[in-house]
């Protein structure tokens, strides 16, 4: 059994420039097919514009109001939505407020499968 605790998690920046903390990913788990993480983006800020060829990712936003815009499409995104980024989208948060929300990617995220214009 693994069981992770968020609050033992120390957070890092990842390429698009949000900071997550991994509450179970290959880093610190027996890990084979998806990862999970929690991101922040501080108001006013935004993650760089990029892709993943291999890993869809699910956004749940928990805390703040932002707009998410995924290849040619723009919307206004807050608590309680959960957002589907397939592979090969491009995509991009930005934080109207200090944005807090859950990640999920399959297979796990990786620095490696973020590419940017």
């Amino acid at each position: 059994m693994t069981v992770q605790n968020l609050g033992e998690q120390k957070p890092f920046t990842t390429k698009d420039g949000s900071t997550i903390r991994s509450i179970l990913d290959l880093t610190n788990a027996p890990v084979e097919k998806q990862s999970l993480a929690e991101a922040r983006v501080p108001a006013g800020a935004e993650t760089q514009r990029h892709y993943h060829k291999l890993s869809e990712e699910f956004y749940f936003i928990i805390e703040g109001e932002g707009v998410m815009s995924i290849d040619d499409g723009t919307r206004t995104v807050g608590a309680g939505d959960a957002i589907l980024i397939p592979a090969n989208a491009w995509h991009t948060i930005h934080a109207a407020t200090d944005l807090r929300f859950l990640c999920c990617c399959a297979p796990p995220y990786s620095h490696d499968d973020t590419y940017f214009e």
